[in-house]
């Protein structure tokens, strides 16, 4: 949640659930990037 207020992002939903499930979202986005920038190591040999 810190991460997303640094970027300077609103929460669009005035419901809390629905709150919750925006944070949830946006999260599995910002980890599926992370995961992108990750290097992949294969054994040699």
């Amino acid at each position: 949640m810190n991460c997303m207020k640094l970027l300077g992002q609103r929460l669009m939903a005035r419901d809390f659930d629905r709150q919750v499930a925006e944070v949830q979202i946006r999260i599995a986005i910002m980890n599926g990037y992370t995961a992108l920038g990750i290097p992949v190591r294969k054994a040699v040999g």
